[in-house]
């Protein structure tokens, strides 16, 4: 299982860095950043990447299980290959955060997006007020770096998770 788990995991853990990084200037314009855009692309990467978990285990189930797997087994398989490639995200991150000024700003703009959507959705001063505080919070937080590898494990990890468990749900078999 090691060998499956680490193999299947450091292919969808490359596999979104490289995604992530590569489609920055899908999103990012002139110092500028489309959110919405980002957002989109950031999770089509992860789920693409981490179809590599459905592979993985199926590669398990049919040449170390003899064509039988339990749903527990399979979600265990899943997930760890899911914990291997959000590790290697996470890592990515921070070396890229480490780097990169567009990544640096990339808090600092996010936050003003949210704001910005408040006061285009009609939020009332108090509201606003409220969410300014809130991300004055998070920016102080994100600058702790394990803070900040807690927060992109969050990103990814319940992704993997989900994808672990509709794997596990498929590809369940208790007979060859």
């Amino acid at each position: 299982m090691k060998k499956v788990v680490l193999t299947y995991g450091a292919i969808s853990g490359l596999v979104v860095t490289t995604m992530m990084l590569g489609m920055v200037p899908l999103w990012q314009e002139d110092g500028q950043m489309d959110m919405d855009k980002g957002e989109i692309l950031g999770y089509i990467s992860m789920i693409v990447s981490l179809s590599m978990i459905f592979f993985g285990v199926k590669n398990y189930r049919d040449k170390h299980q003899e064509g039988v797997i339990t749903f527990g087994k399979a979600f265990k398989v899943g997930f760890l290959i899911a914990l291997v490639a959000s590790s290697i995200y996470v890592a990515g991150w921070m070396f890229y955060y480490g780097i990169s000024e567009a990544a640096q700003d990339f808090p600092q703009k996010y936050v003003d997006y949210q704001i910005e959507q408040m006061v285009q959705n009609g939020a009332s001063e108090v509201e606003i007020e409220e969410k300014r505080v809130e991300n004055q919070q998070f920016l102080e937080m994100y600058k702790n770096p394990f803070i900040r590898i807690g927060m992109t494990l969050m990103e990814i990890l319940p992704v993997g998770l989900l994808v672990s468990l509709l794997t596990a749900l498929i590809l369940k078999r208790k007979t060859a």
